[in-house]
């Protein structure tokens, strides 16, 4: 293994998947998740082999799969040598493992590692101090907040924040704004909250609100469910009623349903459709009446959206939730209202299938599926419905049939639903395989003058 190609499987979720990696320690199979860690240099296999060990508490053993990676030099695995190290209490081994020798010359993103490590370790004051020049930086602000949480620092971080938060209020008004630190209000609220200043919290970002000093959506949001965490639900329902009812009135509506008063929170939406017929509004109450058992209801609701030229934002929401209810999402791509419109019949073609295989009619899912689609390849849609209706030898057959790199992974996983995971193992690719069998950019010809040759159509 090398830097390489650890870098290529990290950022591609290649090599043994993530998915498949938890399928193999679901069926129980850490010895041989591990031992593949070490032979392939398979990244995920040594994150999922490296948790579970710790949990264990068999850190040694951990440390022994991380070495490999380690010593290629790979920055991610030093920083998981030293998550073990600390889980084991060895510190000061884990701090001196990711301390840059030179400090001073550290990059803003080893700075960041450093600091979390730090605060994991304990360090919390070191960790404040290492981040504290790099602040100008935004996307460390949230770095510092979330590592002293529950640490007792709250007033020292509030202190770091306040100017942040007051130039983000500025911003609002001035031509050019600054997007920088538009989160630093709601990180605020959200360090005012924990540290017992909930009053506090809601009436500062409350004065912003309503002022309109603020960036950010996102500040609108948190302080809607800022007053929905603190039962100020009179404050929440009039901000529900005003210019930003879009952004925040599912807060309210969330809020009521969560009181248990779910007829408050459908009359809301209702009362909210027929004054402005939103499709988010129409997503958010077909969804919570799906989740309160009332399938037809949630079909009624949503329908009009199906013939939306994006469809998805309603029609999807509801599918999802059924995917491993078959007869519920047949019953739901069936009916006769769900009849999507301008390009988007696919979907419905797709659902119907994976409804019909995981009821156990796979014929009818195979010819549902339409499987003479270019972009799709056969072998593959059709043994992934025999394995979504248990037929797991002839979904074997299929992709065992066909041999390429992606059936050689999907036979991988239905092997191991068989019981045969050494199998799976020595058939899956390699990292050599798959980076061998990625499509190469296309060398374009260029002239003199370096403009391409080729048409450009």
């Amino acid at each position: 293994m090398d830097m390489d190609d650890l870098a290529w499987q990290a950022s591609n979720y290649r090599g043994l998947s993530p998915r498949t990696v938890r399928l193999l320690l679901a069926h129980g199979h850490l010895n041989l998740v591990a031992q593949v860690a070490v032979d392939r240099g398979e990244w995920f296999c040594a994150e999922g082999a490296v948790e579970e060990l710790c949990q264990a508490g068999d850190f040694g053993r951990a440390l022994s799969v991380m070495e490999p990676f380690v010593v290629t030099g790979w920055r991610a695995a030093f920083y998981a040598k030293a998550e073990i190290l600390l889980r084991a209490g060895r510190t000061k081994e884990a701090l001196d493992l990711v301390r840059p020798e030179e400090a001073d010359r550290a990059s803003t993103t080893e700075c960041r590692d450093l600091a979390e490590v730090l605060g994991k370790a304990g360090r919390i004051d070191e960790a404040i101090e290492l981040l504290v020049p790099h602040l100008d930086k935004s996307w460390l602000l949230s770095v510092l907040v979330d590592i002293t949480d529950g640490q007792g620092r709250d007033e020292r971080v509030l202190e770091l924040i306040a100017p942040l938060a007051d130039h983000a209020r500025q911003a609002r008004g001035e031509e050019h704004r600054d997007y920088a630190f538009s989160d630093a209000q709601e990180l605020q609220a959200r360090v005012l909250e924990r540290a017992g200043r909930a009053d506090e919290a809601i009436r500062i970002l409350g004065q912003d609100i309503a002022g309109r000093r603020f960036l950010a959506q996102n500040t609108l949001i948190t302080y809607a469910e800022l007053l929905a965490r603190h039962g100020r639900l009179d404050e929440l329902r009039e901000l529900g009623g005003g210019q930003d009812a879009r952004t925040v009135l599912d807060v309210y509506a969330g809020a009521l349903r969560s009181d248990g008063r779910v007829e408050e929170a459908e009359g809301v939406m209702r009362d909210a459709i027929a004054a402005d017929d939103w499709v988010g509004y129409r997503a958010w109450l077909s969804s919570m009446l799906l989740a309160e058992g009332r399938l037809d209801d949630a079909i009624v609701v949503a329908e009009p959206g199906f013939g939306w030229y994006d469809c998805s934002n309603l029609l999807a929401p509801l599918v999802h939730p059924l995917l491993d209810r078959p007869e519920e999402l047949l019953y739901l791509v069936e009916h006769p209202r769900v009849v999507p419109h301008h390009g988007h019949e696919e979907f419905q073609h797709w659902w119907r299938a994976w409804a019909l295989a995981g009821l156990g009619r796979v014929d009818e899912a195979i010819t549902v599926a339409g499987l003479d689609r270019p972009w799709t390849d056969p072998r593959i849609v059709k043994a992934d419905l025999l394995r979504r209706a248990g037929r797991l030898d002839a979904a074997a057959d299929e992709l065992r049939a066909l041999g390429t790199i992606k059936a050689r992974e999907e036979l991988c996983e239905v092997l191991v639903l068989q019981g045969r995971a050494d199998e799976a193992i020595a058939i899956h690719p390699t990292v050599a395989e798959q980076r061998a069998a990625e499509p190469k950019p296309k060398s374009v010809p260029l002239g003199e003058n370096g403009y391409s040759l080729e048409p450009p159509f």
